[in-house]
């Protein structure tokens, strides 16, 4: 295990004993350092090689080559599926990094990856950031004019797709033309149709496979030494609505792995098999899972879909031991009977992306005898804020997403920038090395020269310093000038037995600015005649009415047969929000 603080500013490594680690926590502000640990003979080494700076994500798979070459380190969990060892992935990762050179990339130059969760991705990636290029992790199942928006914007000279999403990506890079017939000059400038490069055969005239560019390995490459090289764009819809790409450092990826290895207990060990069902084209999955996986050695076993009933008996064949996921899949397993026999060789799931129902917490625990952890995250911190393992008690209040993880400082402030104390809900404010630089291309929008963050989101502090979410400040329902939180709401719905899943938004009121607009789905994914429909809607509005305050009740419930969910299993609030705008233009 290691527990080594990571200080980068500057190029240099700061390794933190137990009794210089420290920690402040006020009403308003909660400061985090790390603690190194160093009883584990292979937690020494890796500690020691940290001291050193490493300056590259892919330093990470060398270290673990010469350490542990033959133990496995990438296991796909599908069809054929390949298994690499440490040793075959470092020169996997070399010769991809060769072989980008060898296409006339160079360092800044941006990678755009159209993959599953494969070793494809992990190789890609890992050489990209070898080579001093950049990822662009985009997600596989992306409409058209996404991928091409995401092209654009980021310039990427080359995409590395394969057979299920190359027609796709096909489309795409022979619209870039066309888009960029309208876009600025500076877009122009920087972008051009991508080579297309395909991962398992297929290609077309004009494509490369990706074993052309593997085999075509030219000179060594020699990695960035500065650790503010650009290592990903991630796009992210971040407190502007607009999906802008978060430029993420291999200062802010390295540093945010050793944070959240720094947690006690020991989120993972060099013994782990890792489950890696989260999408790696998602912060989440990329840093926080494959991420801490390379920092420690553990073995990551990846899946290209979830099944409720088949995933768990994949937990059991593979005898997977570290569990991270979106609150929908604990919300599925919940409801198997085999949950407990499958997981029976995992410790504690850990849970984030998304807020995860207290009642649902314990639900899950009790019948499934394993323990949740949540966190909370964000894109622009790549990602780990808060953890319940970081808590500032004994345990994590019920509803809490936990302290500050080593290393990180939160504040919550009101919109002058002032400290709000007690539990006034405020915008939550985040400083760390985690952080990103601002958004592609400028660097606009990110850190303060003070180095915090605005973050968007809206929380405030518990009696132990723990952080408690409210909602997103942009998710704000502004009802004559009072402000309606919709998670509050949500959770007063949710609550009722009839109800499976709830939405809460705002929309456009001529009397009171905003009003509430709740969408509803029965339980057991029924579908309700009209009788039916409004007897429910009257059943939410009487129990908000017992439960809120008058300008929180819903001025609209709408009974629905499902929400509109991203890829990681958060309700896409903004496909709602432009449904009740057609709708109220008479628009379907």
């Amino acid at each position: 295990m290691v527990t080594v603080g990571y200080g980068v500013r500057g190029g240099t490594a700061d390794v933190r004993s137990a009794e210089a680690s420290g920690a402040v926590c006020e009403t308003s502000k909660v400061t985090s350092e790390p603690a190194a640990d160093a009883s584990d003979p292979l937690a020494k080494s890796l500690i020691a090689a940290l001291a050193a700076a490493p300056t590259n994500v892919a330093d990470l798979v060398g270290f673990h080559a010469s350490e542990r070459g033959d133990r496995p380190a990438i296991v796909e969990a599908f069809d054929a599926g390949r298994t690499v060892t440490w040793r075959e992935l470092d020169q996997l990762v070399e010769s991809c990094a060769r072989g980008l050179g060898e296409q006339g990339l160079v360092a800044g130059h941006r990678v755009a990856l159209s993959l599953p969760n494969t070793v494809d991705f992990v190789v890609t990636y890992l050489g990209a950031a070898r080579a001093g290029l950049v990822s662009v992790p985009v997600n596989p199942r992306a409409v058209t004019g996404e991928l091409i928006r995401v092209l654009v914007d980021s310039g990427a000279r080359l995409v590395v797709t394969d057979g299920s999403t190359v027609s796709d990506v096909r489309t795409a890079v022979a619209g870039v033309l066309d888009a960029l017939a309208g876009a600025t000059d500076e877009v122009r400038v920087r972008s051009a149709p991508p080579q297309v490069v395909v991962s398992g055969g297929g290609t077309q005239v004009g494509e490369l496979s990706f074993d052309t560019v593997l085999a075509a390995a030219g000179r060594a490459v020699v990695s960035p030494v500065d650790v503010e090289t650009l290592a990903a764009l991630l796009y992210t819809s971040g407190t502007s609505g607009a999906p802008r790409g978060a430029m993420l450092t291999h200062r802010a990826l390295l540093a945010n792995i050793t944070q959240t290895a720094s947690l006690q207990p020991p989120v993972m060990s060099s013994d782990d098999v890792v489950l890696g069902l989260l999408p790696l084209f998602h912060v989440y999955g990329l840093n926080c899972v494959l991420g801490q996986a390379l920092a420690q050695g553990a073995t990551t076993v990846l899946l290209d879909r979830f099944d409720g009933a088949g995933t768990l008996d994949m937990i059991a064949e593979h005898s997977i031991t570290s569990i991270a996921v979106a609150p929908p899949v604990i919300a599925a397993w919940v409801e198997r009977p085999e949950v407990a026999d499958r997981l029976s060789g995992v410790e504690r799931v850990l849970s984030g992306a998304g807020p995860l129902d207290p009642d649902l917490v314990s639900d899950f625990e009790e019948v499934s005898g394993v323990r949740v952890e949540q966190g909370y995250g964000l894109t622009e911190a790549a990602p780990v804020v808060t953890s319940t393992l970081s808590s500032r008690g004994e345990h994590a209040a019920r509803g809490s997403v936990g302290g500050p993880v080593p290393g990180v400082q939160i504040e919550v402030r009101d919109a002058s920038g002032r400290p709000v104390p007690g539990d006034d809900p405020a915008q939550v404010w985040v400083k760390g090395d985690n952080l990103f630089s601002g958004y592609w291309p400028e660097g606009a929008d990110g850190p303060g020269e003070d180095g915090w963050y605005a973050t968007g989101d809206v929380g405030f502090l518990d009696e132990s310093g723990d952080l408690v979410l409210v909602d997103r400040l942009r998710e704000l329902v502004i009802v004559s000038g009072f402000n309606v939180y919709p998670r509050e709401v949500e959770e007063v719905i949710i609550a009722m037995e009839q109800v499976a899943e709830t939405a809460v938004i705002g929309v456009e009121d001529d009397h009171t600015g905003e009003a509430v607009l709740a969408y509803v789905v029965p339980h057991g994914g029924q579908t309700l005649d009209v009788d039916a429909s409004e007897a429910l809607e009257e059943e939410v509005r009487a129990r908000c009415e017992t439960q809120l305050a008058r300008f929180k009740w819903p001025r609209q419930v709408e009974v629905v047969e499902s929400l509109p969910h991203s890829t990681n299993g958060k309700v896409a609030k903004g496909r709602l929000r432009a449904a009740a705008h057609r709708s109220g233009l008479g628009l379907r």
